[in-house]
């Protein structure tokens, strides 16, 4: 009785994430509208314009944003195919592995990074407020 009662709860909890996830995406997807974005292409461009520690400028392999996105790879393919037709970000051989595609934010990205950047927080500030802290 226990175990099914613990059990109940888990699945409760990540009942309520899901829930807190769509509707973050959801209201994130009708305030970026405004920008010609979603939530996926500003997390791109936001993941982009952090770069790595020491390195804001570095370039990203397409399956490293993969793994960040939490897209397939040819979702992403297409967002950043979107993004890059926009002049928002470049794509190219990767330096190391001529197999890889790398992608970099252009200044047009960065600046529209910066314009969009305070509404995205705002967003998540808003609907992640009475969200239980663990």
């Amino acid at each position: 009785m226990a175990t099914e009662k613990r059990e109940r709860l888990l699945v409760e909890e990540w009942r309520d994430i899901l829930a807190v996830h769509a509707r973050t995406t959801c209201e994130l997807d009708r305030e970026l509208q405004a920008f010609g974005m979603c939530a996926s292409d500003f997390e791109v461009l936001d993941i982009l314009a952090e770069g790595r520690e020491g390195d804001p400028a570095c370039a990203f392999r397409v399956q490293e944003l993969a793994a960040r996105i939490h897209l397939s790879q040819s979702a992403l393919s297409r967002l950043i195919g979107r993004l890059e037709k926009d002049g928002l970000v470049t794509r190219g051989m990767c330096s190391e592995d001529r197999r890889g595609v790398s992608v970099v934010i252009t200044e047009s990205g960065r600046s529209r990074h910066a314009e969009v950047l305070p509404v995205q927080r705002a967003v998540l500030a808003r609907m992640l407020a009475d969200r239980p802290q663990a």
